[in-house]
């Protein structure tokens, strides 16, 4: 993480952190009738680029620390930050994470989402559901006063519950005009530990869960986590601020 102070951000950058943050659901409301069957996962990222020009924003990924493309697709056994290919054609039964950031006014509106390909399998749909699931009540326990690891204690036991494994080795995030900044939001944990949520504070939570271990490793392009034993793995994104009475999602489509 760039950053070990936690920044508390004004009502005005909240709301430019609203309007990044729609425009990014907007994005992927755009590519979602396009996931199909016979698409590649390159013909996905080109077309959001140019509709992210046609908005005035930026991908704020393209080029961030040489990552060579404007969003990530992360496909089957992909945990995260899967690279956009021409050869990487979209099958029936796939399941596939796009996650978009997009950079408007300076802020940033940083969200993904699962997507079936044609029919997947019984176990692939239940995977993404259940992510889904843990995405929200991971939400759910976001208010003032609560701590960070009570987010990941409600993500982790029920994912475990539905025997399945939580991501260790990548966390949610703060954000804000920087990209990734504190605190480090972790999908696992123990309620009743980590530091104090404050109305303010702006971070993600982006639970990858897997269908079978929890290790992930990076491939030779420095950027594609895979799991270590090839299984599916799933992951939903939002962006979220802490109000005086709970939490506002920001990348609400």
């Amino acid at each position: 993480m760039t950053q070990e102070v936690i920044t508390l951000l004004s009502t005005r950058e909240i709301d430019k952190m609203r309007r990044a943050g729609q425009l990014a659901a907007q994005l992927l409301d755009h590519l979602t009738p396009l996931v199909q069957p016979g698409i590649s996962t390159l013909t996905l990222n080109d077309e959001a680029e140019r509709w992210t020009q046609a908005h005035g924003a930026k991908s704020a990924p393209l080029g961030y620390n040489g990552f060579p493309k404007s969003i990530c697709t992360s496909v089957n056994e992909v945990v995260c930050h899967g690279i956009p290919r021409a050869d990487e054609i979209l099958q029936n039964g796939d399941i596939i994470n796009i996650d978009v950031t997009l950079l408007v006014d300076g802020y940033h509106g940083d969200t993904s989402r699962m997507f079936c390909v044609g029919q997947p399998s019984e176990t692939a749909r239940r995977l993404v559901e259940v992510t889904e699931k843990c995405l929200h009540l991971g939400i759910a326990e976001v208010k003032p006063g609560a701590r960070i690891g009570d987010i990941g204690a409600a993500i982790q036991t029920y994912a475990e519950l539905q025997g399945f494994s939580v991501v260790q080795d990548f966390v949610g995030h703060g954000i804000s005009h920087i990209f990734h900044t504190a605190p480090q939001i972790p999908h696992y944990g123990r309620r009743n530990t980590g530091k104090r949520l404050r109305p303010g504070m702006v971070f993600t939570i982006e639970p990858m869960i897997n269908e079978g271990t929890y290790e992930v490793e990076v491939l030779a392009d420095k950027w594609t986590a895979v799991t270590k034993d090839r299984g599916l793995s799933a992951q939903w994104e939002h962006t979220l601020a802490v109000t005086e009475t709970g939490v506002e999602i920001l990348t609400l489509s």
